[in-house]
C-alpha cells in the first residue's frame, strides 16, 4: 500500500465520498475492531513502549492501552445517543416549522501524534474521528520508532485499509502530508510545530485542533495535608519520567509551606521508586540524548532537595526536586517536560495568582487547599485549559470532561462527546412546510 502523501489522501477521500463511513453500523464496527487491536496486541504495544521510553508494563497499560480502551468503551456506549439530531426551538414567526442540529462527518482527518504517549495520543483522537464517520491518516512520531512500527504493522490488520492509513517518517513525511488538503488536522506537540501546522492548514482553510503544553503550576496552601499533597504531586509529575504535557511543571508554595513540603516530596519519591530509581522497574527514561542534555542543564538552577543523579548513556535522569529557584532561572522559562520539579515560595495567594497570570495560560492548573474561597478565586481569577483540585493529571480519565488548552497551551478539545463535535460539522436544518 503506497505511503505517498497524495496517494494516501486521495484513497481515503475516495472512500469517504462513497458514503460508507457514515452509517452508525460502520462506525461501531471500526471502534470494536480498534478495541480488538488493543486487547489482542497489548503485549506488542507494551514491549514497544518499553523500548521507546522505558515504560513499565503497569504504567504503559494504564496510561496508553487502558486509557484508550476506556475512551472506546465510553464512545461505544453513548455514540448512538450522541448522533441523534438535536431539536431546536423555532421562533413563532416561522411556525409551523421544525429545526434540528445534525452532526455531519467532516471527511478526511490527519492526526499527528507525539512521542511521549505515542499510542494513546495517536489512537484516542482516532476514536473520535472514526466515531464521527471520517477516514483518517495517522502520523506517528519518529522519536518513538518501536511504537510507530507496531501501529504501522497492526492497524491495517484490524481496520479498513481504505479508511485508515498510517504514514511513518519524520519531518519530510509530515511536511508532505501538510501539503495535502484535509478536512481537519489534529496535532499534539509543542507550540513551535503547532504554528507550522496551523500555517499549512490555513492554505486550505482547514480547521485545526492543537493540543500543546506549557508550564502547568501547582498551588499549595497552608492547611493542606502536605504528606498527601506530596504523594499526589510526585505521582503526577514523575510518571513517564515527567514527559507528560499535563504533568505539574512547578510548585508555588504559599506562605511557609515550602520547607515541610520539600521533606514530604523527598519521602514520596522514595516511596514510589525506592533507594535508587535507576533500578526501579516503574521508572522510565528520557526519550533521547538531545532531551537528556536539555534537562541535565536545568539541574543547576536550584538547590537539589532529592534526586539530581543522571546517566546519559542510559538516558536516565533521577526524579529531582529543586528548591530556592529564581523565577528568572532557565528552568522557569519553558515547559520542563522531564523529571525536574522546581519549588518557588510566594507570600500569599495574591502573589500566586499574579505569578500565574503574568505567564502564558497553562494547559492545567492544580491546587491543594482546604479553602473554598481559594478554589473560587482560582476559578474566577485565572485562565487555564483545566483547573483541578487535589489530584494532578486525573481529569484526563474523566471522559465527560473536555481536554484541551487555551492560548499558548492550545485550541480545541476532545475526549468523549467533545471528540464527536471536534470531528463533525454541526449542521443547522430548518424544515418549513410549503402549505
Amino acid at each position: 500500500m503506497s505511503t505517498d502523501a497524495g496517494t494516501v489522501a486521495a484513497r481515503l477521500r475516495a472512500t469517504f465520498d462513497t458514503g460508507r463511513t457514515k452509517p452508525l453500523a460502520w462506525r461501531l464496527t471500526r471502534l470494536r475492531a480498534l478495541r480488538a487491536l488493543l486487547t489482542e496486541q497489548s503485549e506488542v504495544f507494551l514491549a514497544a513502549l518499553r523500548a521507546d521510553l522505558g515504560k513499565s508494563a503497569t504504567e504503559a497499560y494504564h496510561g496508553e492501552v487502558g486509557f484508550t480502551l476506556n475512551e472506546i468503551d465510553h464512545t461505544l456506549t453513548h455514540l448512538e445517543e450522541w448522533l441523534r439530531p438535536r431539536p431546536a426551538a423555532v421562533p413563532g414567526a416561522f411556525l409551523p416549522a421544525e429545526a434540528r442540529v445534525v452532526r455531519d462527518p467532516l471527511g478526511v482527518v490527519l492526526v499527528i501524534a507525539p512521542w511521549n504517549y505515542p499510542l494513546q495520543l495517536a489512537l484516542a483522537p482516532l476514536v473520535g474521528a472514526l466515531a464521527a464517520g471520517n477516514t483518517a491518516v495517522i502520523k506517528p512520531s519518529e522519536l518513538a520508532p518501536a511504537t510507530s512500527a507496531a501501529m504501522a504493522r497492526l492497524l491495517p490488520r484490524y481496520l479498513d485499509r481504505e479508511a485508515v492509513a498510517v504514514v511513518e517518517g519524520a519531518v519530510p513525511e509530515t511536511t508532505a502530508l501538510l501539503e495535502e488538503r484535509f478536512d481537519h488536522i489534529f496535532y499534539t506537540g509543542n507550540g513551535t510545530v503547532g504554528r507550522i501546522v496551523m500555517a499549512a492548514a490555513a492554505r486550505h482553510l482547514t480547521p485545526v485542533t492543537l493540543e500543546l503544553g506549557g508550564k502547568s503550576p501547582v498551588v499549595v496552601e497552608p492547611g493542606a495535608d502536605l504528606a498527601v499533597t506530596a504523594q499526589r504531586i510526585a505521582r503526577g509529575k514523575f510518571q513517564n519520567a515527567g514527559q507528560t504535557c499535563v504533568a505539574p511543571d512547578y510548585i508555588l508554595a504559599v506562605g511557609d509551606t515550602a520547607p515541610e513540603l520539600e521533606t514530604h516530596l523527598a519521602a514520596a519519591v522514595h516511596a514510589l521508586y525506592g533507594d535508587d530509581p535507576a533500578l526501579s522497574p516503574e521508572y522510565g527514561r528520557i526519550v533521547n540524548e538531545r532531551h537528556f542534555d536539555r534537562l541535565a542543564a536545568l539541574l543547576e538552577d536550584g538547590r537539589v532537595v532529592t534526586g539530581g543523579g543522571h546517566d546519559r548513556a542510559n538516558r536516565y535522569l533521577a526524579p529531582t526536586v529543586l528548591a530556592d529557584v529564581s523565577e528568572n532561572a532557565p528552568v522557569m522559562q519553558a515547559e520542563i517536560f522531564g523529571p525536574v520539579l522546581p519549588i518557588i515560595a510566594v507570600p500569599d495567594l495574591d502573589a500566586a495568582i499574579a505569578f500565574i497570570n503574568n505567564r502564558d495560560k497553562p494547559l492545567a492548573l492544580y491546587a491543594f487547599t482546604e479553602s473554598e474561597r481559594t478554589k473560587q478565586r482560582l476559578a474566577e481569577e485565572t485562565s487555564s485549559g483545566a483547573l483541578v483540585f487535589g489530584l494532578p493529571v486525573s481529569y484526563l480519565a474523566v471522559p465527560e470532561l473536555p481536554f484541551g488548552g487555551v492560548g499558548e497551551s492550545g485550541m480545541g478539545r476532545y475526549h468523549g462527546e467533545y471528540s464527536i463535535d471536534t470531528f463533525s460539522h454541526l449542521k443547522a436544518v430548518l424544515d418549513k412546510p410549503l402549505g
